[in-house]
């Protein structure tokens, strides 16, 4: 059989590829080479070489003829590549029949089966489960019976695509139509999409998602700079189960709402909520105050929120961020320059809830922003308050006493902290296990060994670009084993 397999589809290694040789090979263009042991196009006559396709595939011409391999046309025969070498490259989406529908390979001698062919169907899909999009597409095209097998619907809970060449939106389109077979126009099995990087994913990619997956639960489209808010209102309308979204990159997203028919659909009781739990909006530089309190209002399920270089925010977005989402756990406002310490105030509200606070290169936040943080928010495990140069030891101390259970602190690049304020950390936090002291330079090894002496599960301790002396490193080196020094002292090896 698996000599069978062998000479019938010999033919794809030179002629076609499959999704996921398309989507493997998007940044390299090296045509892929036949296996020793496998019929190459040579030896098969025209008739054999037309019919050996036999998943949906995307079919990507190289740039230049010296690496191209002949491809098929849309009814399986070769085109010469020097021909359709001057035409621009694109992926091209085609969907190709089951192998062996059409006709018959010319039968082998021998009759060995290969040792996969042993294994039953569902040790095949175990093995199957583990496999990502491309090669499990890459799987179907090997003979019927995994044709059978790499399509069944249990295995396409998730799909994931990559390659800034790749043509997204045909790729989807194709995927989702033979999901689709079964149950037709819906795809009820497949909860995740994750088309990170792909620069050429548009709007009418994400519509097909929105249209064919109802039970969506996870989307990552990070890096997908063409996608507009009509899409994304589109995908969490449509989709009301959706509870991961990661928009990180995309710039022409300001807004997070309801498309204007699905909220006339709603129930007064109903309101117009959204049911996302996770959302990155990372780099999103069109994000105003405006469309922050439009997110906070449509999602007051949000529990984690990262609004890293969302440059045009300001305080006052925080108050309708605490005003409506009261369940946040972890924030990121990370180098958003414009929040200052009454932010902070609002970000306070969230009292109990909050876990995680990154605040780095917030230039405007004091002392006062911090206390209000410690009084507030006791709970708080992780603090990024990295080149806050506002932020000295008294905000530091107000910090220890109110949260004991902080866990990782950054105050890297803060001038004015000093040997006092950790001393007061290690008094109180115990239980520190990250801490970044990076360009902080007015720290000695005072401060370093109260740490060491006194947090015994520190793990990680970063003092580079600081003025301490060997002394100190062999001490807090022999206080906390476990803990990994990041320096920048040569005397200290």
């Amino acid at each position: 059989m698996g000599a069978n397999n062998g000479k019938q589809y010999g033919s794809e290694g030179k002629g076609s590829s499959s999704i996921s040789s398309d989507i493997s090979s998007s940044t390299d263009h090296t045509p892929t080479k036949a296996p020793k042991n496998v019929a190459t196009t040579e030896g098969l006559d025209s008739s054999t070489r037309t019919l050996s396709t036999p998943s949906p595939g995307l079919i990507l011409p190289s740039k230049s003829s010296s690496l191209s391999s002949p491809a098929l046309s849309s009814n399986g025969h070769e085109t010469n590549s020097s021909s359709s070498s001057s035409a621009p490259a694109e992926t091209v989406a085609v969907v190709h029949s089951q192998p062996g529908t059409h006709t018959r390979s010319r039968q082998s001698k021998s009759h060995h089966h290969a040792p996969i062919d042993l294994l039953p169907d569902h040790a095949l899909l175990q093995i199957f489960s583990h496999l990502p999009t491309n090669q499990l597409c890459r799987c179907a095209r090997v003979c019927r019976r995994w044709y059978n097998l790499a399509w069944d619907p249990r295995l396409w809970s998730t799909v994931r695509l990559t390659g800034e060449l790749l043509h997204a939106d045909r790729a989807i389109r194709v995927l989702t139509h033979r999901l689709c077979q079964d149950t037709p126009n819906v795809c009820l099995t497949l909860e995740t999409v994750v088309v990170n990087g792909c620069k050429r994913l548009t709007d009418r990619g994400l519509h097909v998602v929105a249209q064919c997956c109802p039970e969506l639960r996870h989307l990552e489209v990070a890096g997908c700079y063409n996608i507009s808010n009509d899409a994304v209102f589109e995908v969490v309308s449509r989709c009301p189960g959706l509870e991961h979204l990661n928009l990180s990159g995309c710039s022409k997203v300001t807004c997070i709402s309801l498309t204007q028919e699905a909220s006339l659909q709603l129930s007064p009781l109903h309101g117009q909520q959204i049911s996302i739990h996770y959302l990155d909006m990372t780099d999103c530089f069109s994000l105003e105050d405006e469309g922050l309190r439009t997110i906070a209002s449509h999602c007051p399920r949000l529990t984690h929120l990262y609004l890293r270089r969302c440059t045009r925010l300001t305080d006052e977005a925080l108050r309708h961020l605490a005003l409506h989402c009261p369940s946040i756990k972890e924030l990121s406002l990370s180098d958003c320059r414009l929040v200052g310490d009454f932010g902070l105030r609002e970000v306070a509200r969230l009292e109990g809830c909050l876990r995680y606070l990154s605040v780095a290169h917030c230039t405007r936040i004091t002392d006062v922003g911090m206390r209000y943080v410690a009084r507030y928010c006791p709970r708080l495990r992780y603090l990024n308050a990295r080149g806050c140069e506002g932020l000295t030891d008294h905000g530091l101390s107000h910090l220890a006493r109110s949260c004991p259970k902080l866990k990782s602190l950054d105050v890297g690049k803060c001038p004015l902290v000093s040997d006092s304020g950790l001393e007061q950390l290690a008094m109180y936090c115990q239980g520190l296990r990250r801490v970044s002291l990076r360009a902080c330079e007015s720290v000695t090894g005072r401060g370093l060994k109260a740490l060491a002496a006194n947090c015994c599960e520190l793990q990680l301790l970063n003092v580079q670009d600081c003025e301490v002396s060997p002394e100190a490193l062999r001490f807090v080196r022999r206080h906390c084993r476990r803990c990994v020094i990041e320096h920048t002292n040569p005397a200290f090896y």
